[in-house]
């Protein structure tokens, strides 16, 4: 079944999730915007506020989780990662409005590790299409993880973790919205 984010015609990106293994899904939701909603400027670069998300009825074997944002729509053969932070304990149900914040640790948790993305900023970096370049996607996925480790060096990049979680993931739910740089 193809997710809404992949059936809107105004994006020219592919779907992301379409070659990855079909994961069971979960509740996913944000008080900050609803799914394929547009993205508030709070939320964007330059300002970097990461929206508050809330997950519930993960799997039963879910060990950890990790959180990712990413923009299928960028200008670039490989997308844009905004925000890749893993080994978040499974007991963790909501990230509040700003929890990303660059170089601190999410929610003080010392294992928590957050990656450097396509912006080498290690936490969340908001929307920040090209001017012109229409509206693109943000794909917000939480993954439920069946370790409670990923043991991935904290100088990798968003797409090793990618690849970790392709053998790691029971469950994933997407919260998307969109943003534009007119």
């Amino acid at each position: 079944i193809m997710s809404s984010y992949a059936l809107d015609s105004r994006f020219p990106g592919p779907d992301p999730y379409a070659p990855l293994k079909d994961l069971p899904t979960f509740l996913l939701s944000s008080t900050d915007f609803n799914n394929g909603d547009r993205i508030p400027d709070l939320h964007a670069a330059p300002s970097n506020v990461s929206p508050q998300l809330a997950w519930s009825d993960l799997p039963e074997d879910t060990k950890s989780l990790a959180v990712t944002c990413f923009d299928p729509d960028a200008p670039t053969a490989s997308g844009y990662w905004h925000w890749a932070v893993f080994n978040i304990p499974v007991d963790v149900t909501e990230l509040p409005q700003g929890a990303g914040k660059a170089d601190e640790k999410l929610l003080g948790l010392d294992q928590v590790i957050s990656l450097g993305c396509d912006s080498n900023i290690k936490g969340y970096f908001g929307p920040q299409p090209p001017a012109g370049h229409g509206p693109h996607r943000y794909l917000f996925a939480v993954h439920a993880v069946d370790v409670e480790k990923l043991d991935i060096p904290e100088d990798a990049t968003a797409t090793v973790l990618g690849f970790n979680l392709y053998f790691h993931s029971i469950a994933r739910a997407i919260l998307w919205g969109w943003y534009q740089n007119d």
